[in-house]
């Protein structure tokens, strides 16, 4: 039985953040999980900073710190009608590192953030705070890419997020075994629709596809009883192709709201962040992606 208790929410008071802030919060109410509000202050002081007194920069930064502490007070309060308040958390230090040392202390279940730019964790650098928390935590990482999507209701008094298409991914391991897990539960917690993927290549064009696709509907049928379905409904899928260009594929026809896939462990994104499936879905799909560490 799949238990969120603690999520971890970063943010940098952009509206990437704050659409993440809307996840976390709306995950935390359904899961009645603490919800940690964290926001990382970097001192980068100049290079030059020896020709300046150093009681003006010991004011600079006390400045820094209470501006970011008056932010995030108010950045806590969004929505101001909506889910219990968070434990806000302010830290300085080298921000991806900040963040997984405190989720490891925390022991964080889940961490929600905002990933900045159209193109996701690929264009901005390879040093991205997103990137760099997405490869190395213990935890699974929801990743909010885009800064709006039409299901979003801020300030309503009710749930803003409201999913109802999830797509999970699966490959028959132990990870993708993870990351059904998650996604039954949270379309339970949500009453969405559930639908699970797998992915064939090198099919040659000569066979007949309800041939090649039939078993693997059928093992699809198997995994979902085995994790137990949860109550929701749930469409069993296969598309033949390159994975990531399928999945991406299949989430935008079916205006998924959120895909969720199984990462093989803390490194695998480190080793080639820029070749795997995972990454390219984060990066060039339509909606928010919950990579399942295991």
């Amino acid at each position: 039985m799949l238990r969120i208790e603690r999520i971890l929410c970063p943010v940098d008071f952009s509206v990437f953040s704050a659409r993440a802030y809307d996840y976390a919060q709306s995950l935390a109410r359904h899961y009645q999980a603490k919800l940690f509000l964290q926001h990382v202050v970097e001192f980068n002081l100049s290079a030059y900073a020896y020709y300046v007194p150093g009681v003006y920069i010991v004011e600079h930064m006390q400045e820094i710190r209470n501006d970011a502490c008056l932010q995030l007070q108010e950045f806590a309060k969004r929505p101001a009608d909506y889910g219990a308040p968070p434990e806000r958390i302010l830290n300085e230090g080298v921000p991806a590192k900040t963040i997984l040392d405190f989720a490891e202390v925390q022991k964080a279940n889940l961490i929600v953030m905002g990933s900045h730019g159209l193109e996701g964790i690929d264009r901005i650098a390879l040093g991205s705070v997103a990137e760099k928390v997405l490869r190395k935590a213990a935890c699974s990482v929801l990743v909010v890419r885009s800064p709006e999507h039409d299901f979003i209701n801020p300030g309503s008094g009710q749930d803003p997020i409201r999913l109802q298409k999830i797509l999970v991914c699966t490959d028959f391991s132990e990870y993708s075994k993870a990351a059904l897990e998650h996604a039954i539960s949270i379309a339970a917690e949500y009453h969405a629709e559930l639908s699970v993927l797998h992915v064939l290549e090198d099919i040659p064009a000569s066979q007949d596809l309800q041939t090649v696709t039939q078993p693997w509907l059928a093992r699809i049928n198997q995994a979902i009883a085995a994790e137990s379905r949860g109550g929701c409904p749930v469409k069993p899928l296969v598309r033949i192709g390159k994975p990531y260009l399928e999945i991406i594929q299949e989430a935008a026809e079916a205006k998924s709201d959120a895909v969720i896939m199984g990462v093989r462990g803390r490194n695998a994104l480190d080793l080639a962040v820029f070749g795997s499936t995972t990454h390219r879905v984060i990066q060039l799909g339509p909606c928010p992606v919950l990579a399942v560490h295991v």
